[in-house]
């Protein structure tokens, strides 16, 4: 669900026409929507129900200030990949006790940031990583809270770039070595266990891989428990999916059932972390048809963003829906495609959009999960403004570099 509705055949952003969003911020832009954000949170936080959990939304979906700032003030944790994603959600208000660090590659001067604030848990992803902090922690004379993400060979039937969980992957410690791992280092000074972690990939649609993952997670857990680790959080990752062109994603609903279920009566707080299920469907991308262009068999519109701005299609092949911002029989298809010098810089090919004149505006939907948080300055071009909409009023968020 979400709040980017047709009124009297112009495309509104809640109560705000994105013509108007076009004419104070420029294009491209992209438009976010609060109260879709809101409840998208709320649908994940409250599938919950009573059951111990903390959802920490992943940052890298979108680290822009005024998404986490909402986010924050709805309670939400947040999960973080990078000493510069840690800075954004602490500028943003996050508490860092709300706080889990992810990331195969953490440099000392990132483990050694979080530790100064005080994070709730670093998801550690190799013994290398667990000895750094190690280190870090004892210079400090403070103990390192860590987590073990462990890689069950589990795959989430996603896209190749996306899926974390099978064994060929760089990410976590192989499932058969982690309990040996965290007996090996139980004594180490300067780490603290508090639980297990297990993140399988993005864009999932369906629940089964994520069942078998937890439940094998949750069975290491009672393993460390039953040995006498002081265990508290069981993190079972995010990944849940949305729809993008025809996909049937599980509900928040069945998400968090499942959940519950694979780990069962087990003595732990849940750690969620929802990225493009809170933000995806949530944002869109507002462009500007520069140019027509007939081609070969090919009729082309030529809009102001690029694969810059919006990548996921040229590194994924991934579909965006496009829609006109001026409903109008859709009379003509187009190749819908940007200015930068590479034939990947394709929105979509042979969508059927009304005919289309120089300086129309488009609105390519679903973009507001790895949308701007991919966004470069490839072709020596000013990445994006940023814009979100609260009922009838807009701001904003992020200016358009110059």
């Amino acid at each position: 669900m979400h709040y980017f509705q047709y009124q009297r055949r112009e495309l509104y952003a809640e109560s705000v026409p994105l013509a108007r969003i076009a004419r104070a911020a420029g294009t491209p832009t992209y438009v976010y929507s609060a109260a879709t954000l809101r409840r998208h949170y709320r649908a994940m936080d409250e599938a919950f129900g009573e059951r111990a959990h903390l959802v920490c939304y992943s940052v890298k979906a979108s680290s822009t200030l005024g998404v986490l700032a909402l986010l924050a003030r709805e309670g939400s944790g947040f999960d973080i990949v990078s000493g510069g994603e840690l800075y954004r959600a602490l500028a943003a208000g996050a508490s860092p006790e709300r706080i889990v660090f992810s990331g195969v590659g953490k440099s000392e001067s990132e483990i050694a940031f979080a530790l100064d604030q005080g994070i709730l848990a670093f998801n550690v992803e190799s013994e290398d990583e667990l000895e750094a902090i190690a280190s870090l922690a004892r210079r400090r004379r403070t103990l390192a809270p860590v987590s073990l993400r462990v890689n069950p060979g589990i795959g989430p039937k996603t896209h190749r770039h996306i899926d974390t969980g099978r064994s060929h992957t760089k990410f976590g410690i192989p499932l058969a070595r982690a309990a040996d791992l965290y007996r090996r280092h139980r004594k180490t000074a300067g780490l603290r266990f508090v639980g297990v972690d297990c993140h399988i990939g993005s864009q999932m649609t369906e629940l089964g891989p994520l069942a078998r993952a937890v439940k094998e997670a949750a069975a290491l857990y009672r393993t460390l428990l039953s040995e006498g680790f002081p265990l508290q959080l069981l993190d079972v990752g995010g990944g849940l999916g949305i729809t993008y062109i025809r996909e049937t994603p599980p509900e928040p609903s069945d998400y968090a059932a499942t959940v519950v279920r694979a780990a069962g009566d087990l003595p732990a707080r849940l750690i969620v972390e929802p990225g493009r299920v809170v933000v995806g469907n949530a944002g869109l991308l507002l462009t500007r048809v520069l140019y027509r262009k007939q081609g070969v068999g090919r009729r082309f519109a030529i809009v102001d963003a690029g694969m810059n701005d919006l990548l996921r299609p040229a590194l994924y092949e991934a579909h965006h829906d496009i829609a006109p911002v001026k409903k109008g029989p859709k009379a003509q298809s187009f190749d819908v495609v940007g200015p930068i010098c590479e034939s990947a810089d394709v929105f979509a090919r042979g969508v059927r959009l009304p005919a289309l004149e120089r300086g129309d505006l488009l609105a390519i939907m679903s973009a507001g999960a790895y949308g701007m948080s991919m966004g470069s300055n490839y072709n020596s071009r000013p990445r994006p403004a940023e814009v979100l909409v609260d009922g009838g009023g807009f701001e904003i968020i992020r200016e358009r570099e110059s």
